[in-house]
């Protein structure tokens, strides 16, 4: 004859740890539910922040950059220059590495001042002397960069918006840290303080 299976015990409910600051219960303090209400308090104020912190940043950003941009290309000149030496070879050449690589070279050109310059610039390899290479040249006579393009600005703009958005809730965390360390002292020196009290009572009475 089978054996009937015993029935299975009862399985406890998980204790509610959810919002426990908002619950009323005999152990909460005054100070839980002040922390409670800071999170709350930050983290509204981190959802209400992120986006208006990203558009002030990214603005911000936007209308340095394009500024800079704008200097740039009305401060910069694009023109042409003499290869003095032959430019270096590449070790693979014909190589996709060979194709995007870029060595310093001694050109000569003529600055925007009509004064004839000789500088280092950056070229294809293998390039003979006497080759003409294009470089940009700022109103100092000198060999830079080519003026920032919009594809640049708004990347600028857009690591800055981001970064704008990662600081607004590590700022939060941070007040909530530093918030959560002052109630914590604060229970800390009461629960001193009641032993204390609690301890000369136990003095006295003996």
């Amino acid at each position: 004859m089978a054996r009937a299976t015993p029935p299975a015990p009862p399985v406890e409910e998980p204790p509610r740890v959810l919002l426990w600051r908002w619950r009323r219960n005999p152990l909460r303090r005054r100070t839980d539910l002040a922390q409670g209400w800071i999170a709350a308090a930050l983290l509204v104020a981190v959802l209400a922040t992120t986006p208006v912190a990203m558009f002030l940043v990214g603005d911000a950003a936007y209308r340095h950059y394009l500024e800079t941009a704008r200097h740039q290309a009305a401060t910069r000149h694009h023109t042409p220059a003499i290869l003095v030496r032959d430019a270096p070879r590449h070790p693979e050449p014909g190589s996709d590495e060979a194709k995007k690589a870029l060595y310093p070279a001694s050109v000569r050109f003529t600055d925007p001042h009509g004064h004839t310059r000789t500088a280092k610039a950056d070229v294809e390899p293998a390039l003979p002397a006497g080759s003409t290479v294009r470089v940009w040249v700022d109103n100092e006579s000198k060999i830079t960069d080519p003026p920032m393009t919009m594809t640049q600005v708004r990347d600028h703009v857009m690591g800055y918006a981001v970064l704008a958005a990662m600081a607004v809730p590590l700022l939060g965390a941070a007040a909530y840290g530093y918030a959560s360390r002052r109630l914590e002292r604060h229970n800390l020196a009461r629960w001193d303080a009641a032993w204390a009290d609690v301890a000369r009572r136990w003095t006295a009475s003996r």
